[in-house]
């Protein structure tokens, strides 16, 4: 019995985790939605395109990292947020570029 109550407290403490970072979760949908709409429009290469899928792929494996022990702290968080100022800063830079991919 009290195996299971430990289990169950552990359990919701990960939940908790997982809800940590939900401002950092919002500006990853935005930043996957201008990805999206920029390689749609042309005005990401492939190659800009994939750069910022890795990038936002190491944001998520951060974020992860981060949420692992349970908590985020801040110098976690400024991390995150550092890597996405980053790759948001690269995003934009690409899609304003004159670079157009053929055919889109």
């Amino acid at each position: 019995m009290a195996l299971f109550a430990f289990v169950a407290v552990i359990g919701l403490y990960q939940a908790q985790a997982q809800e940590a970072t939900p401002g950092i979760d919002q500006r990853e949908a935005l930043q996957r939605e201008r990805i999206r709409s920029g390689a749609a429009s042309g005005e990401l290469t492939r190659r800009e395109t994939a750069q910022a899928r890795r990038d936002q792929r190491s944001i998520r494996r951060t974020e992860r990292r981060a949420k692992a022990d349970g908590e985020v702290t801040r110098r976690e968080r400024a991390q995150i947020q550092q890597k996405q100022n980053r790759a948001s800063r690269q995003l934009r830079r690409n899609k304003h570029d004159a670079q157009v991919r053929p055919g889109a």
